[in-house]
């Protein structure tokens, strides 16, 4: 299972953001919506194997969707339809338990230190200073996180050197969450052509 999560900075955590203007009215949740497509969607079809986690800060409250590729439906690879998903989930109340959306869509109170996804197999930092990804020959699926055009905070940082996370880089220049997905993804794609086993 792959795992990404990424941190919305300013992603609001309430509905009211207008699907005309997604970027100067959602707190760039444009940016969550490209990282979705860019986990799941392939030419004819979504990524089964892939979890992902959108932080959305922008609000008093921080709230965390969570997207499961063996239930996702309704998915297409324009933003608009992507985020009128998020919408609609952040519509819905949220508490501690994880609250059904839609299919494969849920949604819940929390930030980043609340996700359940450390310490199961290994967690990567992506960090333009990391260690190459390419270079690591044991790195198989885990949980890649990833900030948005704002990156994360020194306590996110914190968090995650505690949770045991390598910072890795896919590259010696910065590139978007969304294209750091992809490489990722295709990286691993990869590995699995050449070692199906990993």
């Amino acid at each position: 299972m792959r795992t990404f999560v990424v941190v919305g900075n300013l992603a609001t955590t309430t509905p009211d953001f207008s699907l005309e203007d997604i970027p100067g009215t959602s707190g760039r949740i444009d940016i969550l919506c490209r990282c979705i497509n860019s986990a799941f969607v392939l030419s004819h079809g979504i990524r089964r194997d892939v979890l992902v986690y959108l932080i959305f800060r922008g609000g008093p409250v921080p709230k965390t969707v969570q997207l499961r590729g063996r239930d996702l439906r309704h998915l297409n690879p324009d933003e608009r339809t992507t985020a009128a998903l998020l919408k609609k989930a952040l519509a819905l109340e949220a508490d501690s338990s994880w609250t059904k959306s839609t299919p494969g869509i849920f949604v819940r109170s929390g930030d980043l230190v609340d996700l359940p996804v450390y310490g199961e197999g290994t967690t990567y930092y992506l960090r333009e200073d990391g260690s190459d990804f390419r270079g690591l020959s044991s790195a198989g699926d885990g949980t890649f996180v990833l900030g948005d055009h704002i990156g994360l905070s020194e306590e996110d940082e914190a968090s995650l050197e505690g949770a045991g996370a390598r910072i890795v880089s896919v590259g010696p220049k910065s590139l978007h969450a969304d294209h750091c997905i992809v490489l990722i993804n295709n990286e691993l794609d990869r590995r699995e052509t050449v070692n199906p086993e990993i």
